[in-house]
């Protein structure tokens, strides 16, 4: 009997290989059809439209946890501004800062875009959570080219992770009271 078990990285390699097939083979159908070889265009996702306000801003809102961000996104100088507060003063740890400038670092993007922020319920970690989920929203919605990478990071799908509640009969949601045997 043959011994036919793969490791992780076995199926990983695999997988990459069967994508970079894919590639090269929709470039090369799509060089066939610029060169008139072949008829039928090439599918491609359709880019977005920019969605924007009267303003020139991107707006989104942004979910994590108990927190809800309303963000506006426009041009300027990397200025980021949270219940009209600076992000250093709002956000004093550091990790929180990290977490909201992710989307930028990604998109390579720093210093490039103002954006002014509302955040209101959760803590701070789950505002920061929000704030992020906000920016990659937006920033999508000013630069619809953007989305892939910023959707390749996960930063647009929203962090569905929230606290489970309290059980009847119980201390908290599955710890139970503590034993007494007398």
């Amino acid at each position: 009997m043959s011994d036919n078990r793969q490791s992780l990285a076995d199926l990983g390699a695999a997988l990459n290989q069967q994508r970079e097939a894919a590639v090269t083979a929709s470039e090369d159908k799509a060089e066939a059809y610029l060169a008139g070889q072949i008829d039928e265009p090439v599918q491609r996702a359709p880019l977005r439209a920019q969605e924007l306000d009267k303003f020139g801003r991107a707006y989104a809102t942004g979910r994590r946890k108990d927190a809800v961000a309303r963000v506006w996104l426009k041009p300027g100088t990397g200025k980021i501004t949270i219940n009209g507060r600076d992000q250093e003063i709002y956000f004093a740890r550091p990790t929180l800062r990290l977490v909201i400038n992710q989307v930028f670092g990604i998109t390579e993007r720093e210093g490039q875009y103002d954006v002014i922020c509302s955040v209101k319920g959760g803590g701070l970690s789950g505002q920061a959570g929000a704030v992020k989920h906000g920016i990659s929203q937006a920033l999508t919605k000013y630069e619809p080219a953007l989305r892939s990478p910023v959707k390749a990071a996960g930063f647009l799908t929203r962090d569905s992770r929230a606290v489970e509640r309290k059980k009847y009969g119980r201390a908290k949601a599955r710890r139970s009271f503590q034993f007494s045997k007398r």
